[in-house]
């Protein structure tokens, strides 16, 4: 139903993407796109999780008891 990524790849994609968030913090800290920006790291991090986030979110909501 979904394509596992290996280890290798989530790890390196994360590493990826924390870098270039503390490379860009200094330029980010006076731009006003910058939510934007660390929007679009975050669904670069997300993107090679071990699960797809809609089936994970959907965990996470089932779990939940009220």
């Amino acid at each position: 139903m979904y394509q596992a990524y290996p280890l290798y790849k989530i790890v390196l994609r994360r590493v990826l993407a924390v870098l270039v968030g503390i490379l860009a913090l200094p330029v980010m800290l006076f731009r006003q796109d910058r939510a934007r920006f660390y929007s679009y790291l975050h669904r670069i991090w997300c993107k090679t999780s071990t699960k797809p986030v809609w089936l994970a979110q959907t965990e996470a909501i089932g779990s939940i008891h009220w």
